[in-house]
């Protein structure tokens, strides 16, 4: 299966967070091509969660999940341990009170 450069799927991802008027920016361009994708939600009342895409070896699929969850600074101090384990990183920053973050839309994965 061909897969995506990082930097095409970080700006399809951020294209359909517009389409839906959800806030989004790029806090941190990793490598164009084979970076990994970090994305902060945002919920701007303290909160926020950092997702990180992992691939399940049983069924082959890649998924998202939580890495983190809570105050937004100890999520913030999380994704910045991240970056130091991993320069190559792209971090995008997701701002919704509802809590939207659509990684959980076909073609996302």
């Amino acid at each position: 299966m061909t897969r995506l450069t990082a930097e095409f799927w970080v700006h399809a991802y951020l294209a359909r967070l517009r389409f839906q008027e959800i806030p989004a920016f790029v806090v941190s361009h990793g490598d164009d091509t084979a970076g990994a994708v970090l994305v902060k939600l945002n919920t701007l009342d303290g909160q926020a969660i950092a997702f990180q895409r992992s691939f399940d070896l049983m069924s082959g699929e890649r998924k998202w999940v939580e890495l983190v969850k809570g105050d937004e600074r100890d999520v913030d101090a999380s994704v910045q341990k991240q970056q130091e384990f991993d320069p190559d990183l792209w971090v995008i920053e997701v701002e919704d009170r509802l809590g939207r973050h659509l990684l959980d839309e076909p073609g996302l994965e």
